[in-house]
């Protein structure tokens, strides 16, 4: 056991915490809002991270509350996640579809830009030597872990208040949530508020985690990456980003042994998967199990128990 999380212990963290990052992009979803700006509040959870725990007018801080940085370091990172996602979410949430996206890109490249060119950042070199909160990359596996938890349960109560319940409406038709009362606006930037949250306390956990960070932890490609974690797993339910962004992340590790063809195998899988698994996996799962119950019903009224 303990040669298995040496040498698989950084792959199973990495698998927690990009179903998280997943779910960062699921929630504004819900309200029908295709936002790719996770990245940029993951990069700026963990440069808040970084500059906190390396910065010397930070040391008398650190000092004090030794390892309850951490904390405080996630808990500045939400907030600062929540203030930008509000100012960005205003203006950029009034916008739909490809419109939406694209400003979201924008907004990650903006963040991308700035963090090149300013000192607190370490421009484009990074922060090195960040302060780790466990000696061995499996210990964070006690902060990722439980942060999914929580985020699973925080979304299953959330899918069956009045606040999914208008998520759901909004994503539907608009036109009619509004006609029935629902501010679109005002729920559509919670929920963009939400994501933004959960991407920034993910960055700032995963500062300390990787030792290192630096502008390309907030990139367009990263944004590709977990749209196809909720794509492939399925955006209409909480488990379809978490089941996407174990598979698709996974892939590489298990394909290893291909080497370089591993890379067209996984860009094949992933076509084969949008063109035949439009809802996602969950998706299809949930439609074979009505499949079944519709063949199931059909049997047993066949066979002369039921008129």
């Amino acid at each position: 056991m303990e040669e298995f999380l040496q040498n698989y212990g950084f792959l199973l963290v990495t698998l927690v915490q990009q179903s998280l990052l997943a779910l960062s992009l699921y929630f504004p979803l819900t309200a029908g809002q295709l936002s790719l700006a996770a990245p940029g509040f993951y990069s700026l959870g963990g440069y808040i991270a970084a500059i906190m725990a390396t910065a010397d007018y930070f040391a008398p801080w650190r000092d004090a509350l030794g390892w309850a940085i951490f904390p405080l370091e996630w808990l500045i990172a939400a907030i600062a996640s929540a203030l930008l996602a509000f100012l960005v979410g205003i203006p950029a949430l009034r916008l739909r579809g490809i419109y939406l996206a694209l400003a979201t890109i924008a907004f990650v490249e903006i963040l991308r830009v700035l963090c090149l060119n300013l000192d607190i950042t370490g421009g484009a070199v990074g922060i090195f030597g960040i302060p780790q909160l466990f000696e061995s990359r499996w210990g964070y596996i006690w902060t990722f872990g439980p942060l999914l938890a929580a985020t699973l349960f925080f979304g299953y109560r959330l899918d069956r208040s009045r606040v999914g319940r208008a998520f759901k409406a909004i994503r539907e038709d608009e036109l009619a949530a509004g006609a029935m009362g629902i501010d679109a606006t005002r729920y559509k930037v919670l929920a963009f508020v939400i994501g933004a949250v959960l991407a920034g306390i993910v960055g700032a956990m995963s500062a300390p985690f990787l030792n290192t960070w630096n502008a390309r932890q907030g990139t367009f490609d990263a944004s590709i990456s977990y749209l196809a974690y909720v794509l492939i797993g399925g955006g209409r339910s909480l488990w379809g980003p978490v089941l996407g962004a174990v598979l698709l992340a996974s892939l590489p590790e298990l394909l290893r042994p291909l080497k370089d063809a591993r890379l067209i195998i996984n860009g094949v899988l992933l076509v084969i998967a949008t063109v035949y698994l439009p809802q996602g996996i969950v998706g299809a799962l949930h439609r074979l199990k009505q499949i079944a119950l519709s063949r199931g019903a059909a049997a047993r009224g066949g066979d002369g128990r039921h008129p």
